[in-house]
């Protein structure tokens, strides 16, 4: 074993500045306890996605989740769960065979707690100095209510910051966590940094992992989510900083996996914009189209906050995962159409179709035809822009199941749109305290998990909670750690 030099012993180590880990931190300082952030990022950089988001929160007021919070958690648990799984997972946790308890689905337990801790994490957040209200949205139509920081995630990582430091939180930036060290009982005893080339131990009582997954790691994209993971990109610049290595470091000890690892929350973007998030939701009032010119998805199944991940998986499976939202001069029908756009590019404009696809480098007879059989398509009724019309097409497929007018007013506009990689849902089992389990469903002494770092999303993420249970799991795990 090569030996280390100790660099510095803690109660608690936080491996990650983002929302988990800031929350983390705090929470364990404010118990009295003696922590440090290890974290990757220069100062300034530092919070991982949590800098760069608007953080949505899934919240119908600060002390209270949307009504359909934990049913949608619920539907999209795992894969083919074999029921009697299931029903063992209704019962009390202390009840549960040790199999059940590292089983790769979301467990009723931390749906539970999830939603019973958001509000009082929220009114914890506040007293940090972070504010909350109903703000707009980039969403034209949506179905469930949002709250969101004023700031955006940057406020939350600011205030949090502040207030560590202010209870004596060290952080070490420029660091990268590596691996963690055990006993001979296999307790977690401390972690394994590197800084300036140099690999550093420092000891601790127990080890947060808050260090995001593993979004910017070509090598695990390619492993989980397939080749054309080449076709991504992160969503905004912190997601490059996630290395997988805190979900590595966990297996390699043991620890149980959890979530879909082969997937990822998928947001549509301008590929020409290098600015935070630059989603295009605007493709329910125009047609997508693929390398080919051809239609290839429902544009508009239901209102964009609900399906806008399965039109961007859509996108992604394309040639070169890309494809082009076709607008024509009726799109300023849309009361506000602009607010779903957060790329700073103009759109390619051409005064026909023709002269569209050349700028697009489609096949001109091949995108004509689309549009011609689309527009075909479309039937006579009244356009609701804001609320579900039902104005479909008709025998055409794949069918448009809304907002369904022909594209024929110049002049045409066209964005380009790819999937970007928001982040991944591969991670750890944790348990409602966020401890993190082992492939015998024990928890593993002195070792937590809160962030994307523990896996809960399968299928299609449930909208507006990856910041809210950053901040909820946290704080759980800072609280057991510190033995509150």
């Amino acid at each position: 074993m090569i030996k280390s030099h100790i660099a510095a012993s803690y109660d608690i180590i936080v491996a990650g500045s983002g929302i988990a880990g800031l929350s983390a931190a705090v929470s364990a300082a404010e118990l009295g306890r003696s922590v440090a952030i290890i974290e990757r990022a220069p100062e300034g950089e530092h919070g991982g996605n949590t800098r760069y988001t608007e953080a949505y929160l899934r919240m119908k007021s600060v002390d209270e989740v949307a009504d359909d919070f934990e049913a949608h958690f619920a539907d999209n648990a795992g894969g083919y769960i074999d029921p009697a799984f299931l029903a063992e997972s209704i019962r009390p946790y202390e009840g549960w065979s040790a199999l059940t308890r590292t089983q790769s689905f979301l467990d009723p337990e931390i749906i539970g707690t999830f939603s019973e801790s958001a509000g009082p994490t929220l009114r914890w957040l506040q007293n940090a100095g972070v504010k909350f209200d109903f703000l707009p949205t980039a969403f034209i139509t949506t179905t469930t209510t949002r709250l969101l920081p004023i700031g955006g995630g940057l406020a939350m990582v600011e205030a949090l910051t502040a207030k560590a430091k202010a209870l004596g939180v060290i952080f070490h930036f420029e660091t990268s966590a590596q691996s963690l060290e055990t006993d001979e009982a296999g307790a977690v005893t401390g972690l394994f940094v590197r800084r300036l080339g140099r690999k550093l131990l420092f000891k601790a009582g127990a080890v947060i992992l808050a260090c995001g997954g593993f979004e910017g790691n070509a090598e695990m994209l390619a492993q989980y989510v397939g080749p054309r993971s080449i076709n991504l990109r992160p969503v905004a610049r912190g997601g490059y900083y996630n290395k997988g290595e805190g979900i590595r470091m966990a297996l390699d000890i043991g620890a149980a996996p959890n979530g879909d690892f082969g997937s990822y929350h998928a947001e549509p973007i301008d590929p020409r914009c290098d600015v935070a998030e630059p989603a295009v939701f605007t493709f329910p009032y125009g047609i997508l189209v693929n390398k080919e010119g051809r239609r290839f998805t429902d544009e508009a199944p239901g209102t964009v906050d609900a399906h806008y991940e399965n039109v961007t998986r859509r996108i992604f499976e394309q040639r070169d995962g890309i494809a082009y939202l076709i607008l024509d001069a009726k799109i300023d029908d849309v009361p506000n159409w602009r607010k779903s756009l957060r790329t700073t590019k103009p759109a390619i404009t051409a005064g026909t179709l023709s002269d569209l696809a050349e700028k697009i480098g489609v096949d001109k007879d091949a995108l004509a035809q689309t549009v011609a059989a689309y527009n075909a398509a479309c039937m006579a009724g009244e356009f609701k822009p804001l609320q579900i019309d039902n104005l479909a097409t008709q025998g055409l497929e794949p069918k448009k199941s809304n907002w369904a007018r022909p594209i024929d007013v110049p002049e045409y506009k066209c964005y380009p749109v790819i999937s970007a990689n928001v982040f991944t849902f591969g991670g750890l089992k944790t348990d409602r305290d966020a401890r993190v389990v082992n492939n015998d469903g024990d928890p593993i002494p002195g070792l937590y998990a809160a962030g994307e770092t523990a896996g809960v999303y399968y299928r299609t993420y449930t909208g507006a909670t990856s910041v809210l249970r950053g901040a909820v799991f946290g704080r759980r795990a800072a609280r057991h750690a510190a033995g509150n």
